[in-house]
């Protein structure tokens, strides 16, 4: 049996310390990549650091905290929530269930759904009254900014959301205070954090991170995302999309005159 069976799905920590309870909100499916990003959480735990205790010091698998993770769907609990590559993960909750309601997390995670897809009204109540709940925070990854802007959780914020996808955000309506995606990867506004494209996310958790202290010493956050080779990136981008360029150079390899 692998050593990491079960890591995170319940707290593993043997005295009081902290629990952090981290909800992947996922109502219909999500981009694989975007999902990952859930993983440095879970890399920064006692849970996971206690499997690895020949290769960690104890002091910091001491400092770190209790982390819990849950995958929340549409579906009942064990069935399968549908990813991108042939992939897929196994819900543990459904959205209604106790274990889950506001007040019950601390973190709620929205991976990159189909940006085009219908969001059952339940899910997007639920996600509503997660936002609206005292010390609560909501991270959104690349087009999961749709599935927060259905629920009604954009209005008056400051945003980001993919670079390529800001002009469908817009036609969405969902009436932000500023549209930061086309030259930041992340952005925090009050409880709302969002970030741009994919691995954008992983950016996204090493910033939530570091400005998040009462969860997460500041000195296992910086090794353990030296560890992981992620949070190193700047928030503001470097350098434009080559989008155009890139399709042009494709129809002139192939020949076609169609755009």
């Amino acid at each position: 049996m692998s050593i990491f069976t079960d890591v995170n799905k319940v707290s593993r920590a043997p005295d009081n310390r902290r629990v952090i309870r981290i909800g992947v909100f996922i109502p219909t499916d999500c981009q694989l990549l975007d999902a990952a990003g859930v993983d440095i959480f879970g890399s920064m735990s006692y849970e996971y650091l206690s499997v690895l205790s020949d290769l960690m010091p104890k002091v910091v698998i001491d400092s770190a905290p209790s982390v819990q993770i849950h995958y929340i769907g549409s579906v009942q609990p064990g069935e399968k929530i549908p990813m991108t590559s042939n992939q897929s993960v196994v819900a543990t909750n459904h959205y209604s269930d106790p274990e889950v309601a506001p007040g019950r997390l601390d973190i709620v995670y929205v991976p990159g759904p189909d940006p085009s897809a219908d969001f059952p009204e339940g899910a997007l109540e639920w996600l509503s009254k997660q936002a609206a709940t005292d010390g609560v925070d909501i991270l959104s990854v690349c087009s999961g900014i749709f599935l927060c802007g259905a629920a009604g959780l954009l209005k008056g914020k400051n945003i980001c959301g993919p670079r390529g996808m800001q002009d469908a955000l817009k036609q969405k309506g969902y009436a932000p205070a500023a549209m930061r995606g086309h030259e930041l990867r992340w952005i925090q506004d009050g409880n709302f954090w969002s970030s741009g494209g994919v691995t954008n996310g992983n950016d996204l958790v090493a910033a939530y991170c570091r400005a998040t202290p009462k969860y997460f010493p500041g000195p296992l956050v910086e090794l353990i995302c030296e560890q992981l080779e992620v949070g190193d990136r700047p928030q503001e981008y470097t350098r434009e999309m080559g989008l155009a360029k890139h399709i042009g150079e494709l129809i002139a390899a192939s020949g076609s005159a169609t755009a």
